[in-house]
């Protein structure tokens, strides 16, 4: 079995930023929609060309999607390896508890050496010998009431491990999803602020250049110099969220992520069918993992009761034995001689007074089993108030997608305006910069919506019960290839 990774190399800060700025796989206008096609090309003096090798190198980069990263982390995360695990001890406790219900059979061996001083008033015999020997002890179960129920709740706890283990897969889908989208949220917003630094260091060349030819004022030029300097500072915030949400990504899958791929520009997203709570929440509180394995449980603790009221009773066992012992002399005499032995009976065990033991088992027993009831009803409120919380969030979030998209055409038609009014002396540069950063910001938030749809739909699946490989496949459909 591949063995995970449990370390990883750290990197100098410099080298660090230069693998995040590197995972940027798009360049900064492609990433922003095309928005920033009306702007100026970059003059020879603007430090994004230092970004530029990166963004072209990140092109031809190999990029690693959802689906890749999630076969990965089935073998690589530690979380996710601990449950198999579990299960796995777990799939051998019927194994371990039908051994009680089973014959057993001993071998026993033994070697002696005595020592004996025998003494009389007419003589003195001090005998030395030896004897050794061996047998078969044999005991078969008839009636162990005990065995019995612990046999029937070991194959119980099989369920509750299948469960289990299910409930693990689903979890490493989600925690996989929500790195790799806050991953790339993350990035968004290096793409956004570097193209937002870009387009703010044209404008404010520009306005020098306009204030040295005397028609424009140094305002124009101060609010460009202030836009940028702030642009940077949010910038390096940026980069280090980046590295943050990118190391995040790898604890999870085990390696170095390398570049990902992105959302496609027009993601097919759709509504969860039904597009109805009701029946969400109804799945929900049946077939939600953690609601089946509660389920089980209550069971479980049912023979628990039994079991410990079965500690009344008795037990009955068939046992025999047969030995062979071989003796080189005796206390009396030298002659060696052989002695064969052999039983078979039944044995029964009745007990009748414990000191308490049995009342204060079955009285825990029944405490078990209510405490095991009100974990079930926990989980049932979990799953479904996680159900409609998720379903909440598909549903208002496809809204705020559809909000968006119209707000990023808006913002770039009124981008589009700006300029022109900039051009034609009704519009200052300030106004200008308003405007492209309202249509970044709005392409930002709209990327991030779409990431948090993508979740919110992954998550309801989870609250169901009903998340699988499938949906991971489906999503990583929507992405770059």
């Amino acid at each position: 079995m591949h063995q995970p990774h449990t370390t990883f190399e750290r990197k100098p800060l410099a080298a660090a930023i230069g693998a995040a700025l590197l995972a940027l796989a798009l360049p900064v206008a492609a990433q922003q929609g095309g928005g920033l096609g009306q702007l100026p090309p970059p003059t020879a003096a603007s430090p994004s060309r230092v970004v530029d090798p990166l963004l072209a190198e990140a092109k031809v980069a190999k990029r690693y999607d959802l689906g890749q990263l999630f076969q990965e982390a089935l073998a690589n995360d530690s979380t996710y390896q601990a449950a198999r695990f579990q299960y796995q001890i777990t799939t051998e406790q019927p194994s371990i508890a039908r051994a009680g219900l089973l014959p057993s059979l001993d071998a026993n061996a033994s070697v002696f050496r005595r020592y004996y001083d025998l003494s009389s008033s007419s003589n003195s015999v001090t005998p030395n010998f030896s004897d050794y020997g061996g047998g078969l002890q044999l005991s078969v179960p008839v009636y162990r009431p005990q065995q019995w129920q612990t046999f029937e709740q070991a194959k119980l706890q099989v369920a509750v491990g299948e469960a289990t283990l299910a409930q693990a897969r689903q979890d490493l889908i989600l925690r996989l999803s929500r790195a790799y989208f806050d991953a790339l949220a993350a990035r968004d917003q290096v793409i956004a602020l570097e193209a937002n630094k870009t387009a703010t260091l044209q404008q404010l060349e520009q306005a020098k250049r306009e204030f040295e030819v005397g028609t424009k004022t140094i305002i124009d030029t101060n609010e460009a110099q202030a836009r940028y300097d702030q642009i940077v500072a949010q910038l390096q915030v940026a980069v280090g969220t980046l590295l943050v949400r990118r190391s995040e990504l790898e604890a999870i899958v085990g390696r170095d992520i390398g570049t990902l791929a992105g959302l496609r520009d027009k993601p097919g997203l759709a509504l969860p069918q039904p597009n109805e709570l009701p029946p969400w929440l109804k799945a929900a509180e049946d077939g939600n993992y953690g609601v089946l394995a509660n389920r089980v449980s209550v069971e479980i603790a049912e023979r628990e009761i039994q079991k410990a009221r079965d500690g009344y009773k008795p037990t009955l066992d068939v046992v025999g034995g047969a030995n062979r012992t071989r003796f080189d002399g005796s206390q009396s005499t030298d002659t060696r001689f052989r002695a064969d032995s052999a039983n078979i009976g039944l044995q029964l065990n009745w007990p009748i007074y414990s000191g308490g033991l049995t009342q204060a088992q079955v009285r825990a027993a029944l405490a078990g089993r209510d405490k095991a009831g009100a974990d079930l009803e926990t989980a049932r409120r979990t799953a479904a108030n996680a159900a409609r919380s998720a379903f909440t969030g598909v549903n208002y979030g496809l809204s705020q997608v559809r909000s968006l998209e119209s707000a990023e055409t808006s913002a770039r038609t009124q981008l589009e305006s700006t300029q022109l009014g900039y051009q034609v002396g009704v519009r200052i540069l300030l106004d200008v910069l308003n405007a492209q950063t309202q249509l970044i910001t709005t392409q930002r938030d709209l990327k991030q919506a779409r990431y948090n749809f993508l979740v919110f739909g992954l998550q309801l699946k989870a609250a169901a019960g009903t998340l699988s490989d499938d949906d991971v496949r489906a999503v990583n459909a929507l992405l770059t290839e």
